[in-house]
């Protein structure tokens, strides 16, 4: 049994309307979540598959962290689905410095988020102090190395020419992988 903290203002999001949430995930991954809603304690039991039920407590941990369900339920979809987190605030000097590297992180409109979800693959949320991604590993390095850039004050236009870069490695090496091995080259 694992128990992963979270937010009071993430346990409805993670019940869901009528426990519809809550029961899905139970489901999936095999688990039964065990939710204290006065100190958003929440205790992840493997019940099912044992590798379905180390997903669990990642899953829970990422809808506490800002994920729609949906998106947090994305880990159980493939072996290599990965969740990382990247602390905003151990990059900025203060809370206007905070505010200031969440606003480049997000960009005008939401634009920045946007584009690094787009070019990268994974799924970005910025919530609270940290910037939380959910995808493969090459996803989700191009998109942490991307926020890194932005938090060490790299212009935007270099981080998007380094997603764009990326982009298209990640393209071709799929392409490389699907390519008919008896066909020409």
């Amino acid at each position: 049994m694992q128990h992963v903290k979270i937010p009071q203002d993430r346990i409805g999001v993670l019940i869901g309307e009528g426990g519809e949430t809550m029961r899905r995930i139970e489901s999936e991954a095999e688990v039964r979540l065990d939710i204290d809603s006065e100190n958003g304690s929440v205790a992840v039991d493997a019940v099912g598959d044992p590798v379905r039920g180390l997903k669990g407590p990642e899953i829970v941990r990422a809808i506490g962290r800002g994920f729609a369900p949906d998106d947090a339920l994305r880990l159980l979809a493939d072996d290599m689905m990965l969740f990382d987190l990247v602390d905003i605030d151990a990059a900025s000097r203060n809370k206007n410095d905070l505010q200031r590297q969440k606003g480049r992180l997000i960009g005008e409109g939401g634009r920045t988020r946007e584009l690094m979800e787009e070019l990268s693959g994974a799924s970005v949320v910025i919530y609270g102090s940290t910037l939380g991604i959910i995808g493969t590993p090459p996803e989700v390095d191009a998109a942490r190395t991307a926020a890194e850039m932005l938090l060490d004050g790299a212009p935007h236009g270099a981080v998007y020419s380094y997603l764009e870069e990326r982009h298209n490695e990640m393209k071709h090496q799929g392409m490389q992988y699907h390519r008919y091995p008896g066909g020409e080259s």
